[in-house]
C-alpha cells in the first residue's frame, strides 16, 4: 500500500479522475481503500467545478452499482434474513448457488478494498457476510462516512448533531463524529484514524461551539 502522506485533493488521483477513471479504479490503482480517493475528491470538486463534468465526458458511464445491482444485494439480503444463514456455495438450489457467488465476490472486493460503500452499508445489516473480511468492510465504511463528514462540512454546515437534528444525513454522521470522540477519550480510536480526522475535519474534537448558529 502507498503509505505516503497525501495532502487533499492529490494531484495524481485528480488527474485520473479527469481521465475518466472510476474512483474504486482509482483506488484498486494506488492501494488504498476508494473512500479514501472519494474524499480527495470532494474537496477537488469543491475547488474545480468543472471536474465531474469532465470526468463524465471522459468515462461516458455514471459511476457506481445500478438500479439493477442495487436490487440484487436487497435480494440476497431479504433471503439471508428469512434463512438466517448464508447461501451456501455447493447448494443443490442454483438460485442459492447464484447468491453465494454475488457474496463471494464482493468478499474478495472487500479484501481487495475495492468494495462500493453502497454495498459496504447494505451488506452491514448482515455482519456475517464478510467472515475474515469483515474488518476489511469496516475499514472502508469508516473512511466513507469521513468522505461524508468531509462533504457535510464543504457544504458550510455545523458540526452534525446526534440530537435534535434536522435530518437523517445529519443524524447518521452526527452519530458516527460522536463515535469517534467517544473512542478518542477513552483512548481506543486508532492513531491513524485521529490522524486521518485531524487532517480532512480539523476541529473535529471539539466539535460546536456552545450555542446554535443563527440560521442564514
Amino acid at each position: 500500500m502507498d503509505k505516503r502522506l497525501r495532502r487533499a485533493p492529490d494531484a495524481e488521483w485528480v488527474l485520473m479522475y479527469r481521465l475518466g477513471l472510476s474512483r474504486k479504479r482509482i483506488a484498486a490503482l494506488v492501494r488504498v481503500p476508494p473512500a479514501s480517493v472519494g474524499y480527495h475528491l470532494v474537496i477537488a470538486r469543491r475547488q474545480d467545478p468543472g471536474l465531474e463534468a469532465e470526468h463524465q465526458a471522459a468515462a461516458g458511464a455514471r459511476t457506481g452499482p445500478s438500479p439493477r445491482r442495487l436490487a440484487r444485494m436487497q435480494e440476497v439480503i431479504a433471503w439471508i434474513t428469512a434463512e438466517g444463514r448464508l447461501p451456501r456455495g455447493h447448494s443443490e438450489n442454483r438460485g442459492e448457488r447464484s447468491m453465494a457467488r454475488w457474496l463471494s465476490d464482493r468478499r474478495r472486493e472487500a479484501a481487495e478494498g475495492t468494495l462500493d460503500p453502497a454495498y459496504c452499508d447494505g451488506l452491514a445489516r448482515v455482519p456475517a457476510w464478510a467472515g475474515n473480511h469483515r474488518a476489511a468492510a469496516d475499514k472502508i465504511r469508516w473512511h466513507h462516512r469521513l468522505a461524508q463528514l468531509v462533504a457535510f462540512r464543504h457544504e458550510g454546515h455545523d458540526w452534525p448533531r446526534h440530537h435534535d437534528y434536522d435530518s437523517e444525513r445529519e443524524h447518521t454522521l452526527g452519530v458516527w463524529i460522536h463515535q469517534q470522540r467517544y473512542k478518542r477519550r477513552r483512548g481506543d480510536l486508532n492513531p491513524t484514524r485521529i490522524r486521518l480526522l485531524d487532517e480532512a475535519v480539523p476541529g473535529w474534537q471539539a466539535g460546536r461551539t456552545r450555542g446554535r448558529p443563527p440560521r442564514r
